[in-house]
């Protein structure tokens, strides 16, 4: 979660002003003008490609090359919190580059995207060889090319020092960095390889993040009277999987790492891939064990160096494919500072709490309420 006094965090069914900040900025973030908010939304979304969207309406802004125009402008929210006794407190809410831009009569709508999408578009001309270096290095230099001067935060859990072999990466800058395959299907991504996921946050600073799961630390606990749940879950199968098989291939004839795994170990997770699926596949049904279904797949990349990286990007995989199939949408009262990947904890109905993933947690500007869409590991007799 984005920094918030644990007093605003409190108070939050009590603010009663939630003000707009709007701001453009021409020379890459160096300088910022304020402009008139008019009205939008902002989309925080762990499952897009760009983890921050957002659609704007700008008053009585200047246009033009000298002024706000689709090439060279950034855009720069902040969502106010007014409560009772305290100063406004400002919560990030995405740094943007225009998508769209559609001029009206009072001045400008905006389609945005996260800074990501300016790395997106920077594909390399020729095929570039990353590496060998530490992850670090190498991360920062694919992205200082597309944003100069812009620093990389590393979360806890994540290490940057890991050394990557050279790969070589054809075209795509983002994918290189968030995770992309070469002509042979292994992957090329720096952040697959150290267990980890990259995105942009809120106030526009590249992260690399550990994959988020369950058992991370709940930053929000939501009463029932700060959320209504909807009444019923929506459970599905897609992008399910219960077994990884992980190798380390580079593909100069060194001997390959692997394959490690990782599975659902929890008998009681209605995911269970059983004892042991992998040397004993067999112990389900000499067991009586009739519910479990493994559901398995194999990633491949040639910066896994070591059978210990390979078993934490197995971890990383397992992390982000569990849960999946139960998720659950509710409204609650608006928290500018929850970020996609939070842990929450919900009390569904009166004394009955259960945790849940945030995939998405998009908001109206200056709005009271927001809609979340979570996930959750399903268990047996839920």
């Amino acid at each position: 979660m984005l920094p918030i006094p644990p007093a605003v965090l409190a108070a939050l069914g009590q603010a009663t002003a939630r003000p707009v900040r709007a701001e453009w900025s021409n020379d890459g973030g160096q300088t910022w003008a304020p402009c008139r908010f008019g009205a939008g939304n902002v989309t925080p979304d762990r499952t897009a490609e760009v983890r921050y969207s957002a659609a704007v309406e700008l008053l009585d802004a200047p246009r033009g090359r000298d002024g706000i125009n689709s090439i060279s402008t950034r855009i720069r929210l902040h969502q106010g919190l007014g409560t009772p006794r305290r100063d406004t407190v400002w919560i990030p809410a995405g740094v943007y580059v225009i998508d769209r831009l559609t001029r009206t009569r009072l001045g400008v709508s905006l389609d945005l995207l996260g800074l990501e999408e300016i790395v997106r578009g920077d594909s390399f001309p020729v095929a570039r060889t990353v590496g060998p270096d530490t992850a670090k290095v190498c991360a920062e230099q694919l992205v200082a090319e597309s944003l100069p001067g812009q620093a990389i935060a590393w979360r806890a859990g994540v290490d940057p020092q890991l050394t990557l072999p050279a790969v070589v990466v054809d075209q795509d800058r983002w994918a290189a960095l968030s995770g992309g395959d070469d002509s042979a299907g292994a992957s090329t991504g720096i952040a697959p390889a150290v267990a980890a996921e990259v995105y942009l946050d809120a106030r526009g600073v590249p992260t690399f993040a550990p994959v988020p799961s369950l058992t991370d630390p709940v930053v929000w606990r939501i009463p029932r009277g700060l959320a209504t749940a909807e009444p019923a879950y929506e459970e599905s199968t897609d992008n399910l999987i219960n077994l990884w098989s992980v190798t380390g291939d580079a593909g100069d004839g060194s001997t390959p790492v692997g394959p490690v795994y990782a599975w659902d170990d929890d008998p009681n997770s209605l995911t269970y891939a059983g004892p042991d699926p992998v040397s004993d596949p067999s112990a389900p049904a000499r067991l009586g064990l009739r519910g479990v279904r493994v559901r398995s797949a194999r990633y491949s990349s040639a910066l896994i160096t070591t059978a210990t990286q390979g078993q934490d990007v197995a971890n990383a995989q397992l992390a982000d494919s569990l849960g999946v199939q139960s998720t659950l949408s509710f409204t609650a009262v608006c928290n500018p500072a929850l970020e996609p990947g939070d842990v929450v904890e919900l009390e569904i109905t009166d004394g009955v709490w259960e945790r849940h993933l945030i995939d998405s947690c998009p908001y109206t500007l200056g709005g009271v309420s927001m809609t979340c869409q979570t996930r959750t590991t399903t268990r047996k007799g839920a």
